[in-house]
C-alpha cells in the first residue's frame, strides 16, 4: 500500500491512501483516522506452503537481568514478534548459545505461530537446513559479518541487526557476499521504513529546507557501571567458544557475555556502533552522502566509573566530507542533560533556510532567526498499518526477490556502519585521520589501517575473498 504526501508551505498535508480511493486531510501534517492492526495472525503460515517463508533467527538472548528472571526479550524476541504479523511467515527455528534460553524461547514462538521451532545452539546447523529460507542475525556485533557472509554463501537471505560489522573491511564484504551469491539482505536500520521519516527525507530532497550544511547525532543515554567481575567457569548450557567465535579466546566472565559485551573491545562496536548509528545513518541520508567522509577526528574517554568496561563512555566526532560538509556525532553515557528530547529527535540537520529533527517517529522543521515552526509529522499521525515496517520490507523483497527495493540494503547499512567505525579508529590512534573513500584505507598511516580488519580465531574466519 502506497503513501504519497503532498505538502505546501504552511504545512498542509493531504494523504492519499492509493488502493482505497480515499482521501484524508488535516491540517500542520495530522491525520485523525488510527486503525490498529492485529497483533499476530496465528495459524495464518499453515494456510500456503508453497508461498510459505521460513526464517530462522539467530540470537534470543536479552539483557542479564531479564535471563535471570527467565523472560525471553531483547532484539529476537522483536524480530520474532514482527514476523508473526506477516502473512505466511513462520519463524521455523531459532539459535542461541545460552541452549539455557531456548526452552523458554521455543515456547514463546509455538504461542505466537501455533507451531514449535527447531532449537540449535550452533549457527551452522541452522544454515544446512534446506527448510530455511532466510535468516535474522541478532548477534552480538562482532558475529554480524560472518554469520551474514556464511548465509548468504548457503542460499539464504538475511536480516542483519545493526550496525552490521565489527570492522569496515567486514561491511564490504558483506556487501561482496549479497551480490555474489544474489541474495536479499536487509540491515537493520529501523527508521529507513518509518514512513514519518521518509517523508522528513523528502521534504529535504525536495529543496523545502535550502542547503543542508551539518548535521549533529546525539545519544545522551545514563548507563549504569558494570563493575567489576572475575573470571568464573563457563557455566552448563553455555557454547563459550561459538559465543567467542571470531574474536580472541578469553575465560568465561560474565561481563563479558550477555548484553554487556558492549563494553569490550573484542566484541563491542561502542555507543557508536550500538546506537549512534541510527542517528550517523539518518545525517548521511539526509544529506544524500553515498561516499564515505574524508578525514575524521574523535576524542573521549572514560570517566566517572571504576568497572572492567574497556571502551569509552564519552565519545565525540567530527567528519568532513569532500565538499566540506560536516558530520558530528556525540555519545554521553553518564549524567547529562536531555538536549534534543523536546525538539523531538536525536539526529539534526542543519540548513540555509533552518533546522529540522529527525528521528524514527518523524520529524520537525524550524525557520529563521526566532526558530519558527515549520512542517512536521509524527508516526504517530499516520495510521498503524501505513507507518512501515523494516520486517515486512524484508519479506516482501525475499518473495519479488527485488534487492533494490529494500529499506535499508546491506550496502546503505556499511557506509552508514563505517562513520562509526571511523571515529573509533580515530579515538584508537588519537589522532586525526585522512581517509581515502575509494579504496576505503587510510592515506599514509599503516597504523590506522590496521583497526580496518581484525586477527580472526579460526575456524571463525571471515575469508580474505568472497
Amino acid at each position: 500500500m502506497q503513501l504519497i504526501y503532498l505538502t505546501n508551505n504552511i504545512g498542509g498535508i493531504i494523504m492519499k491512501l492509493i488502493n482505497r480511493r480515499r482521501f484524508l486531510n488535516k491540517s500542520a501534517f495530522t491525520a485523525g483516522l488510527m486503525v490498529t492492526a492485529p497483533a499476530v495472525i496465528k495459524g495464518f503460515v499453515r494456510n500456503s506452503p508453497n508461498d510459505r517463508v521460513n526464517v530462522a533467527v539467530i540470537g534470543v538472548s536479552g539483557r542479564k537481568r531479564e535471563r535471570v528472571r527467565g523472560i525471553i526479550s531483547g532484539r529476537g524476541m522483536v524480530h520474532i514478534t514482527n514476523y508473526a504479523r506477516i502473512p505466511n511467515v513462520r519463524v521455523a527455528a531459532i539459535c542461541d548459545v545460552d541452549e539455557r534460553l531456548l526452552h523458554a524461547a521455543a515456547a514463546e514462538v509455538e504461542k505466537l505461530y501455533g507451531t514449535k521451532p527447531k532449537t540449535e545452539v550452533d549457527c551452522r546447523k541452522l544454515l544446512e537446513d534446506k527448510d530455511i529460507d532466510a535468516v535474522s542475525v541478532v548477534t552480538p556485533d562482532h558475529w554480524h559479518a560472518l554469520q551474514t557472509i556464511w548465509a548468504c554463501q548457503a542460499g539464504k537471505d538475511v536480516y542483519v541487526e545493526k550496525p552490521v560489522s565489527h570492522n569496515i573491511s567486514e561491511g564490504r564484504k558483506m556487501v561482496q557476499a549479497a551480490r555474489k551469491y544474489n541474495r536479499v539482505v536487509q540491515a537493520g536500520i529501523t527508521w529507513r521504513s518509518s514512513k514519518a521519516a521518509q517523508e522528513g527525507i523528502k521534504f529535504i530532497r525536495d529543496g523545502k529546507m535550502g542547503d543542508i550544511y551539518m548535521a549533529k547525532g546525539i545519544v545522551y543515554s545514563y548507563r549504569t557501571s558494570i563493575g567489576h567481575v572475575k573470571d568464573s567457569p563457563i557455566p552448563k548450557g553455555v557454547n563459550w567458544d561459538m559465543f567467542l567465535g571470531p574474536a580472541p579466546y578469553r575465560p568465561f566472565n560474565e561481563n563479558r557475555f550477555i548484553y554487556t559485551w558492549h563494553w569490550f573491545w573484542d566484541t563491542s562496536t561502542t555507543e557508536f556502533g550500538n546506537n549512534g548509528i541510527y542517528r550517523m545513518d539518518g545525517a548521511r541520508w539526509a544529506m544524500n552522502k553515498r561516499i564515505h567522509p574524508v578525514k575524521v577526528h574523535c576524542t573521549g574517554g572514560f570517566f566517572c566509573q571504576d568497572s572492567d568496561q574497556e571502551v569509552p563512555n564519552i565519545m565525540a566526532a567530527i567528519y568532513e566530507y569532500d565538499d566540506g560538509k560536516i558530520i558530528q556525532n556525540e555519545v554521553r553515557s553518564l549524567y547529562t542533560n536531555p538536549e534534543g528530547a523536546a525538539s523531538g529527535g536525536n539526529c539534526f540537520l542543519y540548513s540555509s533556510e533552518g533546522w529540522m529533527t529527525l528521528s524514527s517517529g518523524g520529524f520537525r522543521t524550524f525557520f529563521g532567526r526566532k526558530n519558527e515552526p515549520g512542517p512536521s509529522l509524527s508516526d504517530k499521525d499516520i495510521p498503524e498499518e501505513e507507518r512501515g515496517n523494516i520486517w515486512k520490507n524484508f519479506i516482501d523483497c525475499v518473495r519479488t526477490r527485488r534487492w533494490q527495493d529494500l529499506d535499508c540494503d546491506i550496502l546503505e547499512g556499511h557506509m552508514s556502519t563505517a562513520i562509526g567505525h571511523l571515529g573509533i579508529i580515530s579515538y584508537r590512534t588519537g589522532r586525526k585521520l585522512t581517509y581515502n573513500p575509494y579504496n576505503e584505507t587510510f592515506i599514509n598511516d599503516e597504523d590506522a589501517n590496521t583497526y580496518l580488519t581484525r586477527k580472526y580465531r579460526y575456524p571463525y574466519v571471515v575469508p580474505d575473498k568472497i
